[in-house]
């Protein structure tokens, strides 16, 4: 067996190209040799999420349905990093803004993952915000209803170690926000 990995692509062809997400399938050569024919890849934009603490150390949570899992799940703030946004950290900012009103004195990146690296294409960067003041109303996309809460650390630590954070990237980055903080 080689101990080269990569696959080689022969040919790729979208069937799908939206905004949200792009399906492309593609003619892949291992280097076995073997042909892999089709294979599926999603190409999502980036996202980014944020364990948010405004001043008095209270974490913002963000209450959503989300109809993938047709549940109604307690997350942290989270989106899409789209064309007018320079660079991750800021549309963290720009969404934590947006969803809940508050804005940051510090943000600092905690970690990046790839949600689904063998069929999608990828990354989520994940931040911790501290210092979180409000300072407006939400500003919410024309698919968004979200509800604001407010918790504190040890129930953000409770919600993860008891499994009620289903969001599998919002629970990865509540690890390593609480790691950071010394909770964990």
């Amino acid at each position: 067996m080689s101990t080269e990995l990569h696959w080689r692509k022969l040919s790729s062809e979208y069937l799908v190209k939206d905004e949200w997400a792009t399906l492309r399938v593609d003619s892949c050569r291992m280097p076995n040799g073997k042909i892999i024919e089709p294979y599926y890849v999603l190409e999502y934009p980036n996202w980014v999420n944020a364990v948010a603490l405004t001043e008095d150390n209270e974490v913002i949570m963000v209450r959503q349905y989300r109809h993938g899992a047709e549940q109604t799940m307690l997350e942290i703030v989270g989106g899409v990093i789209d064309a007018t946004d320079s660079s991750p950290e800021e549309t963290a900012r720009r969404e934590l803004l947006e969803e809940t009103g508050y804005e940051f004195t510090s943000i600092e990146p905690t970690v990046t993952l790839y949600p689904n690296p063998s069929t999608s294409s990828n990354k989520v960067y994940s931040f911790l915000a501290r210092g979180g003041k409000k300072v407006q109303g939400q500003v919410l996309d024309h698919s968004e209803e979200i509800l604001v809460e407010l918790i504190s650390l040890d129930e953000l630590k409770k919600l993860l170690l008891d499994n009620k954070i289903p969001q599998a990237m919002h629970a990865s980055a509540i690890f390593y926000a609480l790691l950071k903080l010394g909770k964990l």
